[in-house]
């Protein structure tokens, strides 16, 4: 008897290094799939942040000066100040991909109106701020084809300019 439980313990040798081996592939999976998922969200609230800053920076001036500080917007946008220093708030954003619609100028905002509406009290002029065309990069899972790069949707916010 004493002999049939040593073999039986000798042919169940590295049973558990097996089922060990089978089960960390999709719990590693699982933990780097939700960390970056994490990390998206996270990079999406910062793009959603920072257009909202230069959506209110742009607010109290007047889209028809020749002062207006569009480029200053678009570096708040991307850089997190008005000078364009330092690095991009969100590694691959640039200014490029930084769009301002208000009653001057609309063509990056095609089937909206940003012309002023006339109120009883005066009119209100709108700006609108977004990011088109981000791409998140994945970090953890550039293995698995179609998540090693997803494009973000327009990210905007719209502000009524008070002049």
């Amino acid at each position: 008897m004493p002999q049939l439980t040593a073999m039986k313990r000798a042919s169940m040798r590295g049973a558990v290094a097996v089922e060990f081996a089978l089960l960390l592939i999709p719990l590693l999976t699982l933990v780097f799939g939700v960390t970056e998922y994490g990390r998206a969200l996270f990079q999406y609230n910062t793009l959603a942040k920072t257009v909202r800053d230069s959506a209110r920076f742009l607010s109290v001036e007047n889209p028809s000066d020749a002062s207006y500080p569009l480029a200053q917007a678009k570096c708040l946008t991307v850089y997190g100040n008005t000078a364009c220093t330092g690095a991009p708030l969100v590694s691959g954003l640039t200014t490029a991909m930084v769009k301002v619609c208000d009653p001057v100028d609309a063509s990056d905002c095609p089937g909206e109106n940003f012309a002023a509406v006339a109120t009883g009290f005066g009119s209100i002029n709108l700006v609108e701020v977004k990011i088109v065309g981000y791409p998140f990069t994945s970090l953890s899972l550039p293995f698995v084809p179609g998540l090693d790069s997803i494009v973000f949707g327009p990210i905007h916010t719209t502000m009524r300019q008070v002049l």
